[in-house]
């Protein structure tokens, strides 16, 4: 799963080394577009629905905490 999440985000920015970086909304990597681009992108590849009260730097600052969070959304729908 973790190879699936990392092509769906290299598709977004794939200027991004996504597996060193831990910091992409804590340190400015990342802007809201960027954010809904992966949101959507997330949604489809992964048949989950995150809500707005998901978009919060916790999930999004590293590929290892969006892949939590997908798991976590998909124990959810089990």
């Amino acid at each position: 799963m973790k190879e699936q999440l990392l092509g769906v985000l290299e598709e977004i920015r794939p200027d991004l080394d996504w597996e060193a970086e831990k910091q992409l909304i804590d340190g400015g990597v990342l802007d809201s577009f960027d954010i809904v681009s992966i949101v959507g992108a997330l949604n489809d590849e992964f048949d989950i629905d995150i809500q707005v009260t998901d978009i919060v730097p916790e999930n999004f600052n590293s590929a290892e905490s969006i892949l939590a969070m997908i798991r976590r959304h998909q124990e959810e729908d089990d």
